[in-house]
């Protein structure tokens, strides 16, 4: 990976994220490009080698994205990051790796607090069918109901557990659990039927992960 293709990486994903994080990039054994936020830095510097006990490591090593909790012993300061892996001809050749300041851990939980009407809503993450981008507001389908949130799919992304909940569109984030078919789709390569009848489109640019993850 050369510091051109980093560089340009890092701006893109640079605004995918919230403002509070840091984005460091790296090849297989170091780190070559970081940028830190005003709210967290790790110090990092080009040419840093990717230590074991980082969460950049273990997404290397285990070839997956990959979320964990990090103490302050191994940079100084305690995080929490997400890390993606980049392959080329099926081998890691590097990874992405989003830094959030450790306090952002309590936002995690088992439930979303959503906004119904005059009040909020407490809702487990397993009673949310989808999430919608629409008219700049994040929309909350559940099977108590719909609601908003104050954050956007970008930011809840990273905090809504792997297992259940999948990026497949710009505009939804669904849980896999309410999926009730998937349909071949010309415009979107693929149309989920959600169990509420709810049709949700799988664009281009998340169609090859969304068929990786749900291995079909």
């Amino acid at each position: 990976m050369d510091y051109f293709s980093a560089t340009s990486m890092l701006e893109t994903f640079k605004a995918l994220f919230p403002k509070d994080t840091s984005i460091a990039v790296s090849d297989d054994q170091h780190f070559i490009d970081y940028r830190p936020s005003p709210s967290i830095d790790l110090k990092i510097k080009p040419g840093d080698k990717v230590t074991e006990n980082t969460v950049t490591y273990k997404a290397l090593t285990i070839q997956q994205k990959t979320s964990e909790h990090i103490n302050s012993h191994v940079f100084g300061v305690p995080y929490f990051g997400t890390s993606v892996p980049l392959f080329d001809a099926g081998s890691p050749k590097g990874c992405v790796t989003a830094i959030l300041p450790s306090r952002q851990t309590k936002f995690l939980s088992n439930f979303l607090t959503v906004q119904m009407k005059d009040c909020w809503v407490p809702v487990p993450y397993k009673d949310i069918m989808f999430l919608e981008a629409q008219n700049r507001k994040t929309w909350i389908q559940s099977d108590r109901g719909t609601g908003s949130h104050k954050y956007s799919l970008s930011d809840l992304e990273h905090h809504l557990p792997d297992d259940s909940f999948i990026r497949c569109h710009r505009s939804y984030i669904a849980n896999v659990n309410y999926i009730a078919e998937i349909q071949p789709d010309s415009h979107s390569t693929f149309l989920l039927i959600m169990k509420d009848q709810t049709r949700i489109p799988v664009s281009q640019t998340y169609a090859s992960h969304f068929r990786k993850i749900l291995m079909f």
